[in-house]
């Protein structure tokens, strides 16, 4: 069957990819966001539940400003766990499956390899904290559920690392970059296509095999400074702001969160139950430079050097 399929989240990397990625394939697909259902308000996440005719639901919306969740703590756990229930509820009430995004911040960093789903979490933060508080009450109130978590989340869209590199590259000719910190950097489009394979596999509700929890990051791994010279290689050939990277410690720049030093992911539980697998993040990075820089050259604002976390 061809699922209609509803996102909650309509501004952030993987709704707008999501959004994008239905619309090239011809899918049914509605993104709902503020102040249609808000997270943090339990009445409209079941109000809009309850008045959807999607078959399935994908949750991309999260409070996900890692620093600021250290003083923020009630909001992150308002959002990303308490309206996380309250939307596993209203998806269990009316039969829809929930598809639900997550992070590896749920992990500390210290496993010697890749983490597998079943490794034991331990978040060092607040943002960490929350998510897995929201991963639980999707197991909890939920059966027909898939959780998926990702990494180092890139796109043309939003705040993120890539556009942040360039931004800085327009003005700086050096950047001090993390190198002890390693990953599996995720292109959004690229992680919403698998998202959508998802769906239409576990849209009818009849294979229960399928429900669980799921690594979905892009293939390969690397260190943050391993991505800025992805990014800055792939801008100089398109005649793009480059920089030169220089490997810094964490301990060279701290931040109120602390971060996993390992955040790779190994993915091939998706691939042996969906037989999906995301393409390598270096192609990732190709994608979104080229994309951003023709954003750039035809003028369109926000384009390429929106600002970001980096």
């Amino acid at each position: 069957m061809t699922a209609n399929v509803l996102v909650i989240g309509r501004k952030g990397q993987v709704a707008t990819s999501l959004a994008e990625a239905a619309r090239a394939a011809g899918l049914t697909l509605t993104t709902l966001g503020r102040p249609e259902i808000d997270l943090a308000d339990a009445s409209s996440i079941h109000t809009a539940i309850a008045g959807s005719t999607a078959d399935v639901v994908v949750n991309a919306a999260a409070y996900t400003a890692v620093d600021k969740a250290e003083s923020e703590r009630e909001l992150a756990f308002a959002i990303n766990a308490d309206g996380v229930k309250h939307l596993a509820e209203a998806c269990a009430q009316t039969g829809r499956p929930l598809i639900h995004i997550s992070t590896d911040y749920v992990f500390d960093g210290t496993a010697p390899g890749p983490y597998a789903e079943d490794d034991p979490v331990a978040p060092l933060g607040v943002y960490g904290a929350s998510k897995l508080a929201g991963e639980n009450f999707v197991r909890a109130a939920c059966p027909a559920h898939v959780i998926l978590r990702t990494a180092w989340v890139v796109s043309p869209f939003g705040h993120n690392f890539v556009k942040t590199m360039l931004r800085l590259a327009e003005t700086r000719d050096e950047l001090g970059v993390v190198d002890d910190q390693r990953g599996s950097p995720t292109y959004a489009p690229h992680l919403a296509d698998a998202i959508l394979g998802i769906v239409e596999q576990i849209a009818d509700g009849r294979d229960s095999g399928k429900w669980g929890t799921y690594n979905a990051a892009g293939t390969g791994e690397a260190t943050w400074c391993d991505v800025a010279r992805e990014v800055f290689e792939q801008s100089a050939r398109r005649g793009g702001p480059t920089a030169k990277v220089r490997p810094i410690t964490t301990a060279e720049y701290p931040t109120p969160a602390q971060r996993p030093a390992n955040s790779r992911l190994d993915c091939s539980r998706m691939a042996a139950t969906f037989g999906i697998s995301l393409p390598d993040w270096r192609q990732g990075i190709a994608e979104c430079v080229q994309r951003l820089h023709a954003k750039d050259q035809a003028g369109t604002g926000d384009a390429a050097v929106a600002g970001g976390e980096a």
